[in-house]
C-alpha cells in the first residue's frame, strides 16, 4: 500500500515538472517572437532608390565615344630578352607598358617610340584580352611615333581619324589609355593650348603640340586623344609633372603630323627627310656672329638650293664672305636647326617651298625644290 502511494506521488511530481517545463518553453517562445517583432519594428525601412532620370547630352556623348573607340585601343608591353650566361635559359623581362591604337585593318598599331624603346620585343593586348606578338615596322624618334604590326586571328577595328588643323582652345577632348596598367581608362578635359613645343624622345623639339588638362598618367603614352566626335586628333606623348604623375598638363602630337609620318613608316620603315641641299653652320657660330637665322656654309651642287641660287660662305684670301642666312621657310621663322627641320618635315621631296634669306642685310625671297635626304 505504501509502495503504491509512493509511486503515485512520484508520477504526480514528474507531471508537475513537465507542466512547468512546457509553460517555460511557451513563455520563452512568446518573448522571442515579441522581441523579434520589436527589433524589426525598430529598424528603419531601407532607403528607396531614386529614379536616375535621363543621362545628360554630355554624358551620352562620353559614353558613346568610349564604347565606340575602346575596341581600337590596345595595351603594349615592351619586353627585354635575357639569356643566362650559366645556362640555356632565356628570361623575358617586361621593361615598360603603354598604349597604342589600331591604325588600319592590316594590323598596324601606332604608339610612341619611348613606349617600346626599352625592349627587344613587344606584345599587344587587344580589348578582348587576347595578346599577340608585335613586330616593329618603323619608328620616327624625332616625333616619338612608332608603328607596330600584329597578325591576330580576328578582324581589327581601326580608329576614326580627325584633323588637328581646326582645333580650338577650350573644346572638349578625351583620352583613352592604360595608366599604371589599368587598361581602358577614360579621362576627359579640354584643349588647354595649341602650338606648344616639347622636347621629344631624342631631345629634338616637337612643335605644334596640343596641350590638354585631360589626365594623362604613365601608361597613357601612345594612346589616342579624341575630340567630341570620337575622332583621333593627337597621340598622347608626355606630361609636365615633377612627380611623374598627372598634374593637369599633358601633351599630344597632333594627328596631322602623325598622318604625315605613319604612311612613310609603313611603306619605307623610316621617314624620308626632305632637304634644301645646304650645309649649315652650328647654331652657336651663327649666334656669335649676331645672326638671326641659320648661316649657309655650303651648297650641294645640283641641289634645289643650288638651282634656286642660295649663296654659300666663301673665303677669299684672308677675308671670309658670309653666305645667305636662312630666316624663314614656308612662312615659318627660322632661328635654330629644329625650326628648319620641323618646317621641312611638313613637306615631301619634290615639293617647292618658299625660303627667305638675309643676304648682306637685305631680305631675298627664293623658291627651293626639296630633295630627298636620309631617313631615321
Amino acid at each position: 500500500m505504501d509502495e503504491l502511494l509512493l509511486r503515485r506521488l512520484e508520477a504526480e511530481r514528474r507531471l508537475r515538472h513537465l507542466q512547468l517545463l512546457l509553460v517555460a518553453l511557451l513563455v520563452g517562445a512568446f518573448g522571442w517572437a515579441v522581441g523579434r517583432r520589436s527589433v524589426r519594428e525598430a529598424l528603419p525601412p531601407p532607403a528607396p532608390v531614386a529614379p536616375r532620370g535621363d543621362l545628360s547630352a554630355a554624358e551620352k556623348t562620353q559614353i558613346e565615344i568610349f564604347q565606340r573607340t575602346a575596341p581600337s585601343v590596345v595595351f603594349i608591353t615592351s619586353i627585354a630578352v635575357r639569356r643566362s650566361p650559366f645556362s640555356f635559359n632565356v628570361a623575358r623581362i617586361p621593361q615598360g607598358t603603354g598604349t597604342g591604337f589600331v591604325w588600319d585593318a592590316a594590323g598596324h598599331i601606332v604608339t610612341n617610340v619611348h613606349v617600346i624603346s626599352g625592349g627587344s620585343q613587344a606584345e599587344v593586348t587587344l580589348a578582348d584580352g587576347s595578346t599577340w606578338p608585335a613586330e616593329l615596322v618603323g619608328a620616327h624618334p624625332d616625333k616619338d611615333i612608332a608603328v607596330l604590326r600584329i597578325e591576330p586571328d580576328r578582324p581589327l577595328q581601326p580608329v576614326a581619324l580627325g584633323t588637328s588643323g581646326d582645333l580650338l582652345v577650350g573644346q572638349n577632348v578625351f583620352a583613352i589609355g592604360n595608366p599604371f596598367g589599368l587598361d581602358h581608362t577614360l579621362t576627359a578635359g579640354i584643349v588647354s593650348a595649341l602650338g606648344r613645343e616639347i622636347q621629344g624622345f631624342n631631345e629634338r623639339v616637337i612643335d605644334g603640340v596640343i596641350q590638354t588638362d585631360a589626365a594623362i598618367n604613365p601608361g597613357n603614352s601612345g594612346g589616342p586623344l579624341l575630340d567630341s566626335a570620337g575622332r583621333v586628333i593627337g597621340v598622347n606623348t608626355a606630361i609636365y609633372s615633377e612627380s611623374g604623375q598627372s598634374a593637369g598638363i599633358g601633351f599630344a602630337v597632333p594627328i596631322d603630323t602623325v598622318r604625315h609620318i605613319v604612311p612613310q613608316l609603313i611603306q619605307h620603315g623610316r621617314v624620308i627627310r626632305p632637304t634644301l641641299g645646304v650645309q649649315l653652320a652650328p647654331e652657336h657660330v651663327s649666334a656669335r656672329a649676331g645672326l638671326e637665322g641659320l648661316l649657309v656654309l655650303g651648297v650641294v651642287p645640283g641641289s634645289g638650293a643650288a638651282r634656286a641660287g642660295l649663296r654659300p660662305t666663301v673665303r677669299r684670301g684672308r677675308q671670309v664672305i658670309l653666305g645667305d642666312v636662312i630666316v624663314a621657310v614656308d612662312g615659318q621663322p627660322i632661328r635654330r636647326l629644329d625650326d628648319l627641320l620641323n618646317a621641312l618635315e611638313k613637306h615631301r621631296p619634290g615639293e617647292r617651298v618658299p625660303v627667305v634669306v638675309d643676304r648682306g642685310g637685305e631680305r631675298v625671297a627664293l623658291e627651293v625644290t626639296l630633295g630627298a635626304g636620309g631617313g631615321d
